[in-house]
Protein backbone atom coordinates (compact mmCIF):
# COMPACT_ATOMS: atom_id res chain seq x y z
CA UNK A 1 0.00 0.00 0.00
CA UNK A 2 1.32 3.43 -0.94
CA UNK A 3 2.44 5.83 1.74
CA UNK A 4 0.13 8.76 2.39
CA UNK A 5 0.64 12.43 3.21
CA UNK A 6 0.57 12.86 6.97
CA UNK A 7 1.41 16.53 7.50
CA UNK A 8 2.04 19.74 5.56
CA UNK A 9 3.76 22.73 7.15
CA UNK A 10 4.33 26.16 5.58
CA UNK A 11 6.90 28.38 7.34
CA UNK A 12 7.65 32.05 6.63
CA UNK A 13 11.41 32.66 6.63
CA UNK A 14 12.98 36.15 6.41
CA UNK A 15 16.64 36.49 5.41
CA UNK A 16 18.34 39.89 4.82
CA UNK A 17 19.95 40.48 1.41
CA UNK A 18 23.65 41.30 1.03
CA UNK A 19 22.72 44.70 -0.43
CA UNK A 20 19.57 46.59 -1.44
CA UNK A 21 18.21 44.97 -4.62
CA UNK A 22 16.63 47.68 -6.76
CA UNK A 23 13.89 46.82 -9.27
CA UNK A 24 11.59 49.01 -11.34
CA UNK A 25 8.72 48.58 -8.85
CA UNK A 26 10.43 48.25 -5.47
CA UNK A 27 13.73 47.87 -3.60
CA UNK A 28 14.33 44.74 -1.54
CA UNK A 29 16.37 44.51 1.66
CA UNK A 30 14.95 41.22 2.94
CA UNK A 31 13.87 38.12 1.05
CA UNK A 32 10.92 36.18 2.45
CA UNK A 33 10.58 32.51 1.59
CA UNK A 34 7.76 30.10 2.33
CA UNK A 35 9.39 26.78 3.19
CA UNK A 36 7.06 23.80 2.81
CA UNK A 37 7.60 20.50 4.65
CA UNK A 38 5.51 17.50 3.55
CA UNK A 39 5.83 14.34 5.66
CA UNK A 40 4.52 10.90 4.69
CA UNK A 41 3.31 7.92 6.68
CA UNK A 42 6.76 6.28 6.41
CA UNK A 43 8.40 9.22 8.17
CA UNK A 44 10.11 10.70 5.09
CA UNK A 45 9.98 14.41 4.37
CA UNK A 46 9.88 16.44 1.14
CA UNK A 47 10.90 20.11 0.96
CA UNK A 48 9.49 22.87 -1.21
CA UNK A 49 9.76 26.64 -1.44
CA UNK A 50 7.64 29.52 -2.68
CA UNK A 51 9.26 32.93 -2.99
CA UNK A 52 8.33 36.14 -4.74
CA UNK A 53 10.11 39.41 -5.45
CA UNK A 54 9.05 42.33 -3.31
CA UNK A 55 5.75 40.84 -2.16
CA UNK A 56 2.63 42.24 -3.81
CA UNK A 57 4.64 44.93 -5.61
CA UNK A 58 5.61 42.23 -8.12
CA UNK A 59 2.61 39.93 -8.51
CA UNK A 60 -0.71 38.72 -7.10
CA UNK A 61 0.78 36.32 -4.53
CA UNK A 62 2.68 37.34 -1.41
CA UNK A 63 4.56 35.04 0.98
CA UNK A 64 1.80 35.58 3.53
CA UNK A 65 -0.93 34.66 1.02
CA UNK A 66 1.00 31.56 -0.08
CA UNK A 67 1.17 30.32 3.52
CA UNK A 68 -2.53 31.05 4.01
CA UNK A 69 -3.45 29.21 0.80
CA UNK A 70 -1.43 26.13 1.74
CA UNK A 71 -2.64 26.06 5.35
CA UNK A 72 -6.31 26.76 4.65
CA UNK A 73 -7.04 25.36 1.18
CA UNK A 74 -4.33 22.89 0.11
CA UNK A 75 -3.80 20.97 3.35
CA UNK A 76 -7.38 19.57 3.56
CA UNK A 77 -7.14 18.51 -0.10
CA UNK A 78 -3.85 16.64 0.39
CA UNK A 79 -3.75 15.09 3.85
CA UNK A 80 -4.30 11.32 3.66
CA UNK A 81 -3.72 11.17 -0.10
CA UNK A 82 -1.16 8.81 -1.75
CA UNK A 83 2.17 10.60 -1.72
CA UNK A 84 3.33 9.29 -5.11
CA UNK A 85 0.19 10.35 -7.03
CA UNK A 86 1.68 13.71 -8.01
CA UNK A 87 -0.34 14.15 -11.21
CA UNK A 88 -3.59 13.24 -9.47
CA UNK A 89 -2.85 15.65 -6.63
CA UNK A 90 -2.05 18.43 -9.12
CA UNK A 91 -5.41 17.89 -10.84
CA UNK A 92 -7.12 17.85 -7.45
CA UNK A 93 -5.59 21.19 -6.46
CA UNK A 94 -6.29 22.79 -9.85
CA UNK A 95 -9.95 21.83 -9.65
CA UNK A 96 -10.30 23.21 -6.14
CA UNK A 97 -8.12 26.33 -6.44
CA UNK A 98 -7.65 28.78 -9.31
CA UNK A 99 -4.24 30.35 -9.90
CA UNK A 100 -1.93 30.45 -6.87
CA UNK A 101 0.91 28.97 -8.91
CA UNK A 102 3.60 29.92 -6.40
CA UNK A 103 1.87 27.90 -3.71
CA UNK A 104 1.30 25.02 -6.14
CA UNK A 105 4.97 25.10 -7.16
CA UNK A 106 6.06 24.71 -3.53
CA UNK A 107 3.77 21.70 -3.11
CA UNK A 108 4.86 20.07 -6.38
CA UNK A 109 8.52 20.59 -5.43
CA UNK A 110 8.01 19.01 -2.01
CA UNK A 111 6.21 16.01 -3.54
CA UNK A 112 8.99 15.55 -6.12
CA UNK A 113 11.65 15.79 -3.39
CA UNK A 114 9.74 13.19 -1.40
CA UNK A 115 9.35 10.89 -4.40
CA UNK A 116 13.05 11.16 -5.19
CA UNK A 117 13.89 10.20 -1.60
CA UNK A 118 11.48 7.27 -1.71
CA UNK A 119 13.03 6.01 -4.97
CA UNK A 120 16.60 6.95 -3.90
CA UNK A 121 17.18 9.07 -7.02
CA UNK A 122 17.61 12.80 -7.73
CA UNK A 123 14.62 14.85 -8.87
CA UNK A 124 16.25 15.27 -12.30
CA UNK A 125 15.93 11.49 -12.80
CA UNK A 126 12.16 11.84 -12.41
CA UNK A 127 12.31 13.99 -15.59
CA UNK A 128 14.47 11.54 -17.54
CA UNK A 129 17.87 12.46 -16.14
CA UNK A 130 20.26 15.41 -16.14
CA UNK A 131 21.99 16.38 -19.37
CA UNK A 132 24.19 18.88 -17.51
CA UNK A 133 25.81 18.70 -14.06
CA UNK A 134 27.19 22.27 -14.20
CA UNK A 135 24.77 25.01 -15.21
CA UNK A 136 25.73 28.59 -16.21
CA UNK A 137 24.52 31.37 -13.89
CA UNK A 138 24.53 35.12 -14.48
CA UNK A 139 24.51 37.85 -11.83
CA UNK A 140 22.18 40.82 -11.53
CA UNK A 141 23.79 44.20 -10.97
CA UNK A 142 21.05 46.10 -9.15
CA UNK A 143 22.62 48.69 -6.86
CA UNK A 144 21.60 51.45 -9.28
CA UNK A 145 25.04 53.07 -8.91
CA UNK A 146 27.12 52.87 -12.12
CA UNK A 147 30.59 52.91 -10.52
CA UNK A 148 29.57 50.37 -7.89
CA UNK A 149 28.02 48.07 -10.49
CA UNK A 150 31.17 48.23 -12.64
CA UNK A 151 33.40 47.41 -9.67
CA UNK A 152 31.12 44.50 -8.73
CA UNK A 153 31.07 43.13 -12.30
CA UNK A 154 34.84 43.31 -12.79
CA UNK A 155 35.44 41.54 -9.48
CA UNK A 156 33.09 38.70 -10.40
CA UNK A 157 34.67 38.31 -13.84
CA UNK A 158 38.14 38.14 -12.28
CA UNK A 159 37.13 35.41 -9.81
CA UNK A 160 35.26 33.49 -12.55
CA UNK A 161 32.08 33.39 -10.53
CA UNK A 162 30.00 35.12 -13.24
CA UNK A 163 30.65 36.36 -16.77
CA UNK A 164 27.09 37.34 -17.76
CA UNK A 165 25.24 40.23 -16.14
CA UNK A 166 21.70 41.53 -16.01
CA UNK A 167 20.91 45.13 -15.13
CA UNK A 168 17.62 46.19 -13.55
CA UNK A 169 16.40 49.38 -15.26
CA UNK A 170 13.12 51.20 -15.84
CA UNK A 171 12.73 53.26 -12.67
CA UNK A 172 14.69 56.25 -14.02
CA UNK A 173 14.44 58.46 -17.11
CA UNK A 174 15.12 56.47 -20.27
CA UNK A 175 18.41 58.06 -21.27
CA UNK A 176 19.71 57.96 -17.68
CA UNK A 177 19.16 54.20 -17.79
CA UNK A 178 20.76 53.93 -21.22
CA UNK A 179 23.87 55.83 -20.11
CA UNK A 180 24.12 53.65 -16.98
CA UNK A 181 23.92 50.45 -19.02
CA UNK A 182 26.22 51.64 -21.80
CA UNK A 183 28.92 52.63 -19.27
CA UNK A 184 28.85 49.16 -17.72
CA UNK A 185 28.98 47.44 -21.10
CA UNK A 186 31.90 49.66 -22.09
CA UNK A 187 33.73 48.75 -18.86
CA UNK A 188 33.36 44.97 -19.20
CA UNK A 189 33.77 44.94 -22.99
CA UNK A 190 33.61 41.64 -24.81
CA UNK A 191 34.58 39.70 -21.68
CA UNK A 192 30.96 39.60 -20.53
CA UNK A 193 27.42 39.52 -21.83
CA UNK A 194 25.24 42.38 -20.60
CA UNK A 195 21.44 42.16 -20.60
CA UNK A 196 18.75 44.43 -19.14
CA UNK A 197 15.49 43.77 -17.32
CA UNK A 198 12.93 46.56 -17.61
CA UNK A 199 10.30 44.79 -15.45
CA UNK A 200 7.40 46.09 -17.62
CA UNK A 201 8.27 49.76 -16.97
CA UNK A 202 8.05 51.11 -20.56
CA UNK A 203 5.18 51.72 -22.94
CA UNK A 204 5.69 50.57 -26.52
CA UNK A 205 7.00 53.87 -27.91
CA UNK A 206 9.48 54.26 -25.04
CA UNK A 207 10.54 50.64 -25.51
CA UNK A 208 11.15 51.22 -29.23
CA UNK A 209 13.44 54.16 -28.49
CA UNK A 210 15.12 52.35 -25.60
CA UNK A 211 15.77 49.20 -27.62
CA UNK A 212 17.32 51.23 -30.44
CA UNK A 213 19.70 52.87 -27.95
CA UNK A 214 20.49 49.57 -26.19
CA UNK A 215 21.06 47.79 -29.49
CA UNK A 216 23.61 50.47 -30.43
CA UNK A 217 25.31 50.08 -27.02
CA UNK A 218 25.95 46.36 -27.61
CA UNK A 219 23.40 44.97 -25.15
CA UNK A 220 22.53 41.31 -25.83
CA UNK A 221 18.98 40.92 -24.51
CA UNK A 222 16.07 43.05 -23.24
CA UNK A 223 13.75 41.44 -20.70
CA UNK A 224 10.03 42.31 -20.56
CA UNK A 225 10.21 45.96 -21.69
CA UNK A 226 6.42 46.44 -21.83
CA UNK A 227 3.43 45.50 -19.61
CA UNK A 228 2.79 41.78 -19.20
CA UNK A 229 -0.65 41.75 -20.80
CA UNK A 230 0.39 43.69 -23.91
CA UNK A 231 1.42 40.66 -25.98
CA UNK A 232 0.95 42.61 -29.22
CA UNK A 233 3.63 45.12 -28.23
CA UNK A 234 6.13 42.36 -27.46
CA UNK A 235 5.43 40.77 -30.83
CA UNK A 236 5.86 44.05 -32.74
CA UNK A 237 9.07 44.94 -30.89
CA UNK A 238 10.51 41.45 -31.42
CA UNK A 239 9.92 41.80 -35.16
CA UNK A 240 11.32 45.36 -35.34
CA UNK A 241 14.74 44.80 -33.74
CA UNK A 242 17.47 42.20 -34.06
CA UNK A 243 18.12 42.77 -30.33
CA UNK A 244 16.23 39.81 -28.80
CA UNK A 245 13.46 40.23 -26.26
CA UNK A 246 13.15 37.93 -23.25
CA UNK A 247 9.49 37.41 -22.33
CA UNK A 248 9.08 37.03 -18.58
CA UNK A 249 5.95 38.28 -16.81
CA UNK A 250 4.00 37.91 -20.08
CA UNK A 251 4.46 34.13 -20.01
CA UNK A 252 3.55 32.05 -16.96
CA UNK A 253 2.87 28.60 -18.38
CA UNK A 254 2.72 26.45 -21.52
CA UNK A 255 -0.58 27.99 -22.63
CA UNK A 256 0.82 31.54 -22.44
CA UNK A 257 3.89 30.37 -24.33
CA UNK A 258 1.78 28.90 -27.13
CA UNK A 259 -0.34 32.06 -27.46
CA UNK A 260 2.68 34.38 -27.63
CA UNK A 261 4.50 32.17 -30.14
CA UNK A 262 1.37 31.80 -32.29
CA UNK A 263 1.05 35.61 -32.37
CA UNK A 264 4.49 35.83 -34.02
CA UNK A 265 6.84 36.47 -31.12
CA UNK A 266 10.48 35.56 -31.62
CA UNK A 267 13.18 35.80 -29.00
CA UNK A 268 13.47 34.00 -25.70
CA UNK A 269 11.44 33.07 -22.63
CA UNK A 270 12.27 33.13 -18.94
CA UNK A 271 11.18 29.80 -17.49
CA UNK A 272 10.26 30.00 -13.80
CA UNK A 273 8.97 27.07 -11.80
CA UNK A 274 6.99 29.42 -9.54
CA UNK A 275 5.15 31.10 -12.42
CA UNK A 276 4.35 27.78 -14.08
CA UNK A 277 3.14 26.00 -10.93
CA UNK A 278 6.12 23.70 -10.42
CA UNK A 279 9.20 22.18 -12.08
CA UNK A 280 7.20 19.71 -14.18
CA UNK A 281 4.92 22.49 -15.41
CA UNK A 282 7.90 24.69 -16.34
CA UNK A 283 9.29 21.87 -18.47
CA UNK A 284 5.97 21.70 -20.37
CA UNK A 285 6.40 25.38 -21.13
CA UNK A 286 9.97 24.73 -22.28
CA UNK A 287 8.72 22.07 -24.72
CA UNK A 288 6.32 24.55 -26.35
CA UNK A 289 9.07 27.17 -26.62
CA UNK A 290 11.47 24.66 -28.17
CA UNK A 291 8.86 23.65 -30.74
CA UNK A 292 8.37 27.33 -31.66
CA UNK A 293 12.10 28.05 -31.96
CA UNK A 294 12.09 30.37 -28.93
CA UNK A 295 15.26 30.42 -26.81
CA UNK A 296 15.28 29.17 -23.22
CA UNK A 297 16.47 30.96 -20.10
CA UNK A 298 16.31 29.59 -16.55
CA UNK A 299 14.66 32.34 -14.54
CA UNK A 300 14.32 32.96 -10.80
CA UNK A 301 12.07 34.76 -8.35
CA UNK A 302 15.17 35.06 -6.17
CA UNK A 303 14.43 31.81 -4.40
CA UNK A 304 16.66 30.49 -1.67
CA UNK A 305 18.56 27.23 -2.01
CA UNK A 306 15.55 24.88 -1.94
CA UNK A 307 13.63 26.67 -4.70
CA UNK A 308 16.80 27.27 -6.68
CA UNK A 309 17.78 23.60 -6.57
CA UNK A 310 14.28 22.55 -7.65
CA UNK A 311 14.65 24.74 -10.74
CA UNK A 312 18.19 23.51 -11.40
CA UNK A 313 16.99 19.90 -11.48
CA UNK A 314 14.47 20.89 -14.16
CA UNK A 315 16.92 23.03 -16.18
CA UNK A 316 19.56 20.28 -16.04
CA UNK A 317 17.35 18.07 -18.22
CA UNK A 318 17.18 20.62 -21.06
CA UNK A 319 19.67 20.09 -23.88
CA UNK A 320 20.15 23.80 -24.59
CA UNK A 321 19.68 26.79 -22.32
CA UNK A 322 20.31 29.40 -25.01
CA UNK A 323 20.69 32.27 -22.53
CA UNK A 324 21.86 30.35 -19.46
CA UNK A 325 20.19 30.91 -16.09
CA UNK A 326 19.94 33.44 -13.28
CA UNK A 327 19.80 30.96 -10.40
CA UNK A 328 21.82 33.19 -8.07
CA UNK A 329 19.14 33.76 -5.42
CA UNK A 330 21.05 32.11 -2.56
CA UNK A 331 24.06 34.35 -3.25
CA UNK A 332 21.91 37.45 -2.71
CA UNK A 333 21.07 36.39 0.86
CA UNK A 334 23.30 36.94 3.87
CA UNK A 335 22.73 33.42 5.23
CA UNK A 336 21.23 30.05 4.31
CA UNK A 337 18.94 27.52 5.94
CA UNK A 338 20.47 24.38 4.41
CA UNK A 339 23.39 22.33 5.73
CA UNK A 340 25.41 22.50 2.52
CA UNK A 341 25.12 25.62 0.34
CA UNK A 342 25.29 25.36 -3.45
CA UNK A 343 28.72 25.35 -5.12
CA UNK A 344 29.03 28.35 -7.46
CA UNK A 345 32.22 28.38 -9.58
CA UNK A 346 33.43 28.72 -13.17
CA UNK A 347 30.55 31.06 -14.06
CA UNK A 348 27.95 28.52 -12.98
CA UNK A 349 26.68 26.17 -10.30
CA UNK A 350 26.94 22.46 -9.60
CA UNK A 351 23.77 20.36 -9.60
CA UNK A 352 23.49 18.82 -6.10
CA UNK A 353 23.83 15.05 -5.87
CA UNK A 354 21.82 12.67 -3.73
CA UNK A 355 18.19 11.58 -3.51
CA UNK A 356 15.43 14.11 -4.08
CA UNK A 357 16.62 17.70 -4.28
CA UNK A 358 19.91 16.73 -2.63
CA UNK A 359 19.64 19.35 0.14
CA UNK A 360 18.87 19.11 3.86
CA UNK A 361 17.54 21.78 6.20
CA UNK A 362 19.69 23.26 8.94
CA UNK A 363 17.15 23.25 11.75
CA UNK A 364 19.00 25.85 13.82
CA UNK A 365 19.16 28.33 10.92
CA UNK A 366 15.53 27.63 10.05
CA UNK A 367 14.51 28.43 13.62
CA UNK A 368 16.67 31.58 13.65
CA UNK A 369 15.09 33.11 10.55
CA UNK A 370 11.53 31.77 10.85
CA UNK A 371 9.03 34.56 11.37
CA UNK A 372 7.75 34.62 14.92
CA UNK A 373 4.06 35.12 15.53
CA UNK A 374 3.44 38.68 16.60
Amino acid sequence: MSATIQSIEAILVDIPTIRPHKLAMTTMGVQTMVIVRVKDSDGLEGLGEATTIGGLAYGPESPESVKLTIDTYFRPQLIGQPVDAINTLRVRLNRATRGNNLAKSAIETALLDLQGKRLNCPVSDLFGGAVHQHIPVLWTLASGDTARDIEEALGLIETRRHCDFKLKIGSRALMDDVRHVAAIKDAVGESASVRVDVNQAWDESTAARGMAELQAAGIDLVEQPTPMKDHAALVRLSQKFHLPILADEAVADASDMYNLAAAGFSGAVALKIAKAGGPAQALKQAAVAQAAGIGLYGGTLLEGTIGTVAALHAWSTLETLHWGTEMFGPLLMKDDIVDKPLSFHDNGVELPQGPGLGVTLNEDKLAEYSRKDK
